[in-house]
Formats: C-alpha cells, structure tokens, sequence
C-alpha cells in the first residue's frame, strides 16, 4: 500500500474539507506515492516524535496538530519549523495532520462517550457529515447529576490525568455538560446560550474562568493535552482495524510538561 491509499482512509473517517477555515491539516510533508509498511502516531510533530517514527522505521508520521500552520518563506535548519521538516525528509518520512477536521467529525463524540455522556450534539455546529450536523465540542447530560467536585474527579480518572482545574462553587450541581478537547474558551458562550452547568476544556485564562463562573457555567480545565490525547489510541485502534497488514507505532501517553508540587 502507499500513504495516499491510507490518506483516502482517512478522508472517510474525517474528510478535510471538514477542517476550520484557518486550520491546515492534510498532508504536509512528503510523497503519497511513497510506499508505506510503518505509521507512527503522535499528537505533535515534535523532534521527539520525529525521533521514535525514525528509530520505528515510519514512512509515516500521522498527528493530531499541524507541523506548519501558515505559509513558511523558506525551509532551513536555522528554524525549528524548518529543522524538523528537513529531519523528515531526510529519513523519508512523511507527515499528515488531522486537526479540526477529526475535531468536528470524531474528537467530541469520542471524548463524550469516554466520560459516559448520554444524548450528544454538537456544541458548536460547524457542517453536516454523514447527514447529521457536525461541530466543535459535544453537549452531553449525565444520569441524575454530579457535584462540580465529583465531575472533575470524574474527568481525571477517565482521561488519566494528574490534575484537573475547577472554576466554580465545589457543590455546584450538574447535568447537563459542554466539552471541548483542547483549546475551548472560545466556545464558553455556545456553553452558556445552550444552558451546560459545566464546560470542560482545555486553556482556560484566570479571566475567561472566573467570568464564565460569573455567569453561570463552572469550568473544569483538564490542559489542551489532557482530552486531546485519545487521538493516537483511537487512530491506532481504527487504523489496525483498517489495514491489518500496517505496522502501527505510537506515542505513550505522557504530559508533555512536569507538575511541581
């Protein structure tokens, strides 16, 4: 098989077209035609993760987050944009990014179930895939309800977490929920206009925290990394499914910084 006969998977699942407007997923570096044997998955093109797809013997480097996010003038080792993509080249690897486009079609619906969520929707609605609507973030209600409290708890052991961050009264009851893995704040007044108790999210400011909770709705921050990580063991699990003859590397599941207590 080559990468474009995995590429057409891929668009099955989350079609690029799908993508935010000032996103860039798709594929960024490399050839289609390249035959490939060896994926290895990641959540960021980091040198590390350039690294472990070269010492797995990838042709592929498939990741969450865009490498190159906007026009680049030049290519050089003196930038680490530039750096890493001469490190792929030069081991002839190549690299695809799914980014808002997995976000609107799979990333909500799969984190939601995660925490058990029952009646999902989109929270922020984007499109239509596979004629249902489709978008950023899922509402989703729990059965009877939970504490602020019990649903950060609840939070950080379904996405095998640390820590998690609560803004809000610790008793403040919830049902009804908004998620958004990743980078949400933006998304705090689609939570408030559909009525959530609780956003859950990733880079939540001291203002945008203490003002949603100002305004009604709790926030629990569990970091951009934390509910955005079940990419790879997702990917791995579909893309094993889908070609049973890929050799399928992936990243561990490790915070990308320290916790200093």
């Amino acid at each position: 098989m080559t990468i474009q006969t995995l590429r057409e998977k891929l668009e099955e699942l989350a079609p690029e077209a799908l993508a935010l407007d000032w996103d860039n997923s798709g594929f960024l570096v490399g050839d289609e035609k390249q035959k490939l044997h060896t994926v290895y998955l990641a959540l960021d093109a980091t040198e590390a993760a350039i690294l472990a797809a070269q010492q797995c013997g990838a042709e592929l480097l498939l990741t969450h987050h865009p490498l190159i996010f906007r026009g680049i003038a030049r290519v050089t080792t003196e930038d680490f944009v530039g750096r890493r993509i001469c490190q792929m080249l030069q081991s002839g690897i190549s690299c695809q990014a799914m980014h808002t486009n997995f976000d609107v079609c799979v990333m909500g619906t799969l984190a939601g179930e995660r925490l058990g969520l029952k009646e999902l929707q989109p929270l922020e609605v984007t499109g239509s895939w596979k004629g249902k609507p489709c978008g950023i973030g899922v509402l989703g209600t729990v059965p009877g309800s939970l504490t602020l409290r019990e649903c950060a708890a609840l939070v950080k052991e379904r996405f095998d977490l640390p820590q998690t961050l609560a803004y809000g009264a610790q008793e403040h009851r919830i049902q009804k929920l908004a998620l958004v893995p990743g980078s949400g704040a933006d998304e705090i007044p689609y939570a408030l206009a559909a009525g959530a108790d609780v956003l859950i999210t990733g880079d939540i400011s001291h203002h945008k925290g203490i003002d949603a909770w100002e305004q009604g709705l709790a926030v629990i921050d569990a970091g951009h990394y934390g509910l955005e990580h079940i990419f790879v063991d997702f990917m791995a699990d579909y893309l094993g499914g889908q070609f049973p003859e890929l050799k399928i590397c992936k990243e561990a599941h490790k915070l990308p910084y320290d916790i200093i207590q």
